[in-house]
């Protein structure tokens, strides 16, 4: 079946739909994994830090390679890295973000969508946590006996719109020291933003060069298949609840 793009304008990193007329195809399934203790935690996630880190120390990452990729990148919740790139006859890719602190910021990230399915495992360290938002409630796995907890979620209006527009956003949270895994359909709406030092992401995109061929992008960059849904980055007390 082919699809149609979603994209106005293929290339544009900051494009912007209109919130009032999304309806979210599909739902986003979340699935906890496991929970660490502090100390191994807080190794995983910065043995995973530290390799974005280094890549965007790096002018090799930080520059286009032999295909034109540039593996070093940004979006609007952290510094992201492509671990592993896709090639002729598999089209997925791999990434890692190391996430921003939107307590140090002051700013959370935008409600956006993709052009392709993702696949993200969250991983939070000591003395941070995940908030997960979205326009539609998630699915969220529970296996009696194997899930090991249930993250809390709320409901709450969408920030930063026009007065004549009401959003419920559905908000999920990772808590700390935990892995918990979302897989995201085409085109549902998501947004990430994690309150305190200690997050990453390790996420594959299963179409990357599917996305840019059927959205007709002239290359690989992330930002170039994200959509927004709302203009402007709001202040931190939209994804924190309080003035932080």
């Amino acid at each position: 079946m082919t699809l149609d793009p979603m994209k106005q304008h293929a290339d544009d990193e900051n494009e912007i739909h209109d919130v009032a007329a999304f309806v979210d195809p599909a739902r986003n399934v979340v699935t906890p994994v496991l929970q660490l203790s502090p100390e191994l935690a807080s190794q995983v996630v910065w043995a995973f830090a530290r390799i974005v880190r280094a890549a965007h120390a790096s002018r090799d990452a930080r520059s286009p390679d032999l295909d034109g990729i540039i593996r070093a990148q940004e979006f609007e919740e952290g510094d992201v890295y492509m671990l592993e790139k896709p090639f002729d006859g598999y089209e997925s890719s791999r990434y890692l973000m190391d996430f921003y602190d939107v307590t140090e910021r002051r700013i959370c990230s935008r409600m956006h969508l993709h052009t392709g399915t993702r696949f993200v495992r969250m991983m939070t360290g000591p003395d941070t946590t995940i908030r997960v938002g979205s326009l539609s409630p998630f699915i969220v796995t529970n296996v009696k006996g194997v899930t090991p907890f249930q993250p809390e979620q709320f409901e709450d209006l969408l920030p930063d719109l026009p007065d004549d527009i009401q959003c419920v956003r559905y908000n999920l949270i990772v808590p700390e020291n935990s892995f918990v895994d979302m897989q995201i359909p085409r085109g549902v709406s998501h947004q990430f933003n994690a309150i305190g030092p200690n997050a990453v992401i390790d996420s594959v995109h299963p179409e990357e060069s599917i996305e840019v061929f059927r959205e007709r992008m002239s290359g690989f960059r992330m930002m170039a298949q994200t959509i927004f849904l709302t203009e402007d980055r709001p202040d931190v007390s939209s994804c924190t609840g309080s003035e932080a």
